[in-house]
């Protein structure tokens, strides 16, 4: 019974130094929280056009992960060079298209890495002012209606889709041309718009239907 009990007591030791089971829960919570802090800001401000209520889930599981990693392998220097070796084989399947993406990546990372290493204060600290500097930077776009617009209309003309670029120019605060599909008759073709309100928006879509009758038009919101 002792051999058993002693084998479990090593088990569960910890290594070197053993983690206080209290303190690592409490970090645990805090990296949850302000992780979700950044995907809060990340959803409300973000400009990506994939699913950004998706993402902000992924952003609180990486920073746990980070924080865990560095939680395990700060008191030992074999942990720590084996670490090395295991990252430098890892690589990401599908790349980051955006850079907004990857900020908000190593956002997360520096909230793991700091509550992991210990530096709590300064990992809050850090957290706050970078949720401070997100809404600053992005102020402007608190009242704009962010859209995915997708049309499809039959081409009279060989400046049809300039002058549909021109109308959606008139009413849009940003216009982006993201996606275009021709053939001899049909063209579809996908932005990225924004309109500093709905009324701008619909305004659009009166000025359309005007110039082509027979168009056909998808508003999606970028979430």
């Amino acid at each position: 019974m002792d051999k058993e009990l002693n084998f479990l007591k090593t088990l569960f030791s910890g290594g070197d130094q053993p983690v206080e089971v209290f303190p690592f829960m409490v970090q645990l919570l805090l990296t949850v929280l302000l992780s979700l802090l950044i995907g809060f800001f990340y959803i409300k401000y973000g400009n990506s056009l994939s699913n950004r209520k998706a993402l902000s889930r992924v952003l609180v599981l990486v920073s746990l992960t980070t924080m865990i990693i560095i939680t395990i392998v700060k008191g030992s220097l074999a942990l720590s060079l084996g670490l090395v070796g295991a990252l430098s084989i890892v690589r990401f399947r599908t790349a980051i298209k955006e850079p907004e993406e990857l900020a908000y990546f190593f956002m997360v990372i520096a909230i793991g890495l700091g509550i992991g290493a210990g530096q709590l204060l300064v990992t809050i600290i850090g957290t706050l002012f970078l949720s401070v500097v997100i809404v600053f930077i992005n102020r402007q776009k608190t009242t704009e209606v962010l859209q995915n617009l997708i049309i499809r209309f039959q081409q009279q003309e060989e400046n049809d889709l300039e002058k549909a670029i021109e109308l959606l120019k008139k009413h849009a605060t940003q216009l982006e041309l993201r996606r275009l599909d021709e053939d001899k008759q049909l063209s579809e073709v996908s932005f990225a718009v924004r309109f500093s309100s709905p009324n701008n928006l619909i305004a659009a879509k009166k000025e359309l239907q005007a110039i082509f009758p027979g168009i056909s038009f998808s508003f999606l919101e970028i979430i």
